[in-house]
């Protein structure tokens, strides 16, 4: 009895040791500073309120302490909903990030921010700055309101779109609804 428990116990040590090269390739593929998640649905609230629905096919939590911050790297949806919780305005973009540290949200990539009130916002990237609440960019911008389209450089804006300003205007162009 005494033998089989002996060789019974070296078969377990022997079965427990592990190949350093596998422990090495594995600890490569592993980084235990970034967290991913997918199929995410984000609710942001105010006020007991959900305000915005953030949706997006991947997420990766950047627990650095140096740059914490949360990046959408296969592109981001938000609905922006109203006091009636109807969407007021819906964001997309290829890609976004949001940087904990400096309370600051970029998107870019093909961003389009498009209203229920037939506003819409083409642009190459989108900031918001949260602790000023302005919504700007430097880039090229297509801002289009019911009765003109607009293209210039830059623009500035509250976090609802109420007072949207292109900085530097290339173009005014009057559209011409139908009569109904």
């Amino acid at each position: 009895m005494g033998l089989i428990r002996g060789l019974t116990l070296c078969l377990l040590l022997t079965g427990c040791v592990n190949d350093p090269a596998e422990v090495a390739r594995l600890e490569e593929t592993l980084n235990d500073q970034v967290e991913l998640a997918e199929g995410v649905r984000i609710l942001y609230s105010d006020s007991a309120r959900v305000r915005l629905v953030l949706e997006a096919p991947r997420m990766l939590n950047h627990l650095t302490p140096a740059d914490p911050r949360q990046e959408f790297p296969d592109g981001v949806t938000a609905y922006f909903l109203d006091e009636n919780q109807d969407t007021s305005s819906t964001l997309v973009a290829q890609y976004g990030v949001y940087r904990r540290r400096n309370n600051l949200i970029t998107v870019s990539d093909s961003v389009v921010w498009q209203s229920a009130t037939q506003q819409r916002l083409e642009t190459e990237e989108l900031n918001w700055d949260e602790q000023r609440e302005l919504i700007y960019t430097n880039k090229f911008v297509v801002l289009t309101q019911p009765d003109y389209i607009i293209t210039g450089y830059g623009l500035e804006s509250d976090p609802n779109f109420t007072n949207a300003r292109v900085l530097q205007v290339d173009g005014r162009i009057p559209v011409n609804r139908p009569a109904n």
